[in-house]
């Protein structure tokens, strides 16, 4: 699969239906791994608060999860890789799954009865933790044994970014854990009719987001319209940069980059940074 450098990650450049194949050919023994799907706001995040950076560079895919992003970077002139957003993913993979044991991390139980009923093929076990994850790390641990003990070829983490991702990379930590990881925030809410997600032709057109907001505007208002739109930022820096490089050599030369997008180790800020996570659902 190839990799495209987009934004300052490397993700990797396939479609759900590509994604899904390469989830299904690996050995469920195999030592754990996890899947992120950042979208705008976890690039936000991440340029804030570049500490970060390793849960996004310890996973062993990053998938775009975002239409927008792809339409703006294009617009520009810029190489985008293909979105495969965690919805997507999920809902493919849960319709070709033979029987057996699924993790879910999240998730109310509510929400967890209707998806059984909807996929009866598949048997999930379950772990629901406190609110405010973020800030309890003997609950991190207990949601980080569960999925170790279950040891179940797929394990699906529902909590919201950053700390879908920080369970994932301890997780990953652990010896002896095994099989795959998949930070899918409000997919399995989708699968299970809890939440209803925007029509498809606004997901083509890239306006998900919109209908996201008009359905919950309290809670997504801050992120859409005020942390996420640096990142159109960062593109249009992308396209500025590309354009300077093909300059002929008399031009002056490109500011160097800003160092939350250059690729490479990032000095480790205090972990007390985190409390500046407003969001993280």
């Amino acid at each position: 699969m190839d990799s495209v450098n987009f934004l300052g990650l490397p993700f990797d450049d396939a479609e759900a239906r590509e994604v899904v194949g390469h989830l299904l050919n690996r050995r469920a023994a195999a030592r754990f791994a996890y899947v992120v799907t950042p979208n705008a706001d976890h690039l936000a995040r991440l340029k804030r608060l570049p500490e970060l950076q390793k849960l996004y560079d310890s996973a062993w895919l990053r998938l775009l999860d975002s239409q927008f992003l792809r339409h703006a970077a294009r617009a520009l002139g810029l190489r985008a890789p293909h979105v495969a957003t965690g919805a997507d993913v999920t809902a493919l993979l849960f319709s070709v799954l033979p029987p057996q044991k699924i993790s879910v991390i999240g998730l109310d139980e509510k929400c967890l009865a209707a998806l059984a009923a909807r996929y009866p093929h598949l048997s999930f076990v379950h772990h629901a933790p406190p609110a405010h994850l973020l800030y309890d790390h003997q609950a991190i641990g207990q949601a980080r044994d569960f999925a170790v003990r279950e040891a179940a070829a797929f394990t699906l983490i529902a909590l919201g970014s950053p700390i879908q991702e920080l369970l994932a990379h301890a997780i990953w930590l652990q010896p002896g854990s095994a099989g795959t990881g998949l930070c899918i925030g409000a997919a399995l809410e989708f699968l299970s009719g809890a939440k209803r997600r925007a029509p498809g032709w606004m997901r083509r057109a890239g306006l998900e987001w919109c209908f996201r907001l008009a359905q919950d505007p309290r809670r997504l208002a801050r992120r859409y319209l005020l942390d996420d739109p640096p990142v159109l930022l960062d593109l249009v820096r992308a396209r500025l940069t590309q354009t300077w490089r093909r300059l002929p050599p008399d031009q002056p030369p490109p500011a160097a980059p800003d160092a939350s997008s250059a690729n490479g180790p990032y000095p480790q800020p205090p972990s007390a940074r985190l409390h500046e996570i407003h969001d993280a659902g």
